[in-house]
């Protein structure tokens, strides 16, 4: 027998911890992959340094976004 299908809406999902997640992943995957083939341990710090600082800004600008979204009213306002 099918289970009734639940009125309520299901909560969106916070894609932007998603990416966020995946940027931190390749912060410590990227160094270690470059130290695997051969890279200096300076440079693939020097790399990790950079995807950090990257990872940092774009957190930053993301999450303002969201919340200049949440004050409009969303993606689709009128005036």
């Amino acid at each position: 027998m099918p289970r009734p299908r639940s009125s309520a809406p299901r909560p969106a999902p916070d894609t932007t911890s998603d990416v966020i997640r995946w940027a931190a992943f390749s912060c410590v995957l990227v160094p270690v992959v470059l130290v695997w083939y051969g890279t200096s341990l300076a440079g693939a710090a020097g790399t990790a340094f950079g995807l950090a600082a990257v990872t940092a800004a774009c957190r930053v600008l993301l999450r303002r976004s969201e919340r200049c979204a949440a004050q409009r009213g969303g993606r689709h306002t009128k005036g």
